[in-house]
């Protein structure tokens, strides 16, 4: 087994809203609508196309698990999921992590045990601060 992790930071921004019972995402856009009830995290320093080689290619071995830590204001929550074969890993700006198996040029991550939903909503509060300083803790085991 090896481990692969990769940090990104971001912020929180007034819209969000964390309702959206099949995604979460974080993005490099720095605005959000209300349309975006997936979207956590807004101003990411990093989208898809740039982890590193390594992560990507632990992200896309047979049985790769995935852990995404969030974590803002000292409040935190995991959303465990898996990698595939099929991840491109490829997209600029957007990071999505899916309940489901389906696979796009923005999926991070499939067939997670969590959605925006069902987060911490301590933590989706805190989100709402566009001040607010997020940091993701993604880390891959293959």
């Amino acid at each position: 087994m090896h481990e692969f992790t990769e940090v990104i930071f971001g912020f929180g921004h007034e819209n969000v809203l964390a309702t959206h019972h099949a995604t979460v995402e974080f993005t490099k856009e720095k605005q959000l609508s209300k349309n975006g009830d997936c979207v956590l995290v807004v101003a990411a320093d990093k989208g898809l196309g740039e982890l590193s080689r390594e992560f990507k290619e632990g992200l896309r071995k047979p049985h790769a698990k995935i852990t995404v830590k969030i974590e803002a204001a000292g409040i935190s929550d995991e959303i465990h999921a898996e990698g595939s074969m099929h991840l491109t890993l490829t997209h600029p700006r957007e990071m999505v992590i899916r309940k489901s198996d389906y696979v796009s040029a923005r999926t991070l991550a499939v067939n997670a045990d969590k959605a925006a939903k069902d987060l911490n909503r301590e933590l989706v509060e805190k989100l709402k601060d566009p001040k607010q300083r997020a940091k993701l803790t993604l880390t891959v085991c293959a």
